[in-house]
């Protein structure tokens, strides 16, 4: 081989090389921009966005303590008859083996959880005449009937305080489900005014108690129910008052149930980093999520991590 022919087989092989190591850097430049999604529900990366999962959850005392509740991107703290809560936890980065207790669905769910596309939805039992609309609802209702391989019962438990959902095989059953998106959250640095320094947070219902305590150690507000402390907690916490009218359903003892309207707008408290912050939200149709500013009109941001939402009767 002649010095001309070899120096041009060496200065191809070399652009070859050096191609080939662009390449690379390119397919690991991509691969990590994949590995770096931020989730739309807690604002931590996450290797992919999930499928969605609302579980209907018990909350009385006798269905404490909680099943699955710590590992919930989302909990949602809603007013029943007379004067309890119940629970909406919603999944998608991590699924437990186990959630519960599951307990039945309500009306007003339907219009709270369409701002998740299509996702899938635990719950246990409706009143009658509510069926229909769960029936036509855009989500994929999987109660026990439709799915009895993913649930069990706890029979050290009394019911209807022991019906337990497994996450992962419901969601077998719900193939389609919609993938986390985005539901108006944003996450970010708190505001630098405004702010109140606060340790305690309460919020009651007629029958009913939810405590919020600032950790400096943990970075969260620890849980107390009905003045009980709890294992559960969260970075942040927001208080959206909402309006909270009788629906036209009642269960077997004449109690209405109450209907939660999350369409609209008003006035929220965002606890954060040991202080309350005010806040305004705003959500305009079901099918869009709700949007949380500060008094001034910027995103109010929320810290990563798991949040907590109570609806509080404005």
């Amino acid at each position: 081989m002649g010095r001309k022919t070899h120096a041009l087989a060496v200065a191809v092989a070399l652009g070859a090389l050096m191609a080939g190591c662009q390449a690379n850097e390119d397919d690991r430049d991509d691969n990590d921009a994949e590995d770096e999604r931020v989730s739309p529900f807690t604002g931590r990366q996450v290797t992919e966005d999930g499928p969605v999962l609302a579980v209907k959850i018990d909350n009385a005392p006798q269905a404490r303590p909680h099943t699955g509740l710590d590992a919930a991107d989302i909990v949602y703290v809603e007013p029943v008859e007379a004067g309890l809560s119940r629970l909406v936890a919603v999944y998608s980065t991590q699924l437990p083996e186990l959630v519960g207790p599951v307990r039945s669905a309500r009306e007003s769910d339907l219009e709270l959880l369409r701002q998740f596309d299509e996702p899938a939805l635990a719950y246990s039992g409706v009143q009658s005449r509510l069926q229909p609309l769960i029936d036509d609802a855009e989500l994929f209702p999987e109660p026990p009937e439709a799915a009895p391989d993913a649930y069990r019962r706890d029979e050290s438990r009394a019911a209807p305080h022991n019906l337990y959902v497994r996450p992962e095989t419901l969601l077998d059953a719900a193939p389609e489900a919609s993938r986390a998106d985005d539901i108006g959250f944003t996450f970010g640095p708190a505001p630098e005014s405004g702010g109140e320094p606060t340790a305690d947070y309460n919020v009651t219902y007629p029958s009913a108690a939810f405590s919020f305590s600032w950790s400096p150690d943990q970075e969260r507000w620890a849980v107390a129910m009905d003045g009980a402390p709890t294992d559960l907690g969260a970075p942040t916490v927001v208080v959206q008052k909402v309006t909270v009218r009788q629906s036209e359903y009642h269960d077997s003892r004449g109690n209405f149930t109450p209907y939660t309207e999350t369409v609209g707008s008003g006035e929220a408290v965002v606890l954060r980093d040991g202080q309350a912050f005010p806040a305004e939200w705003e959500r305009d149709h079901e099918r869009e999520g709700t949007e949380f500013t500060t008094p001034d009109g910027e995103p109010m941001n929320f810290a990563p991590g798991p949040v907590w939402v109570v609806f509080e009767p404005a």
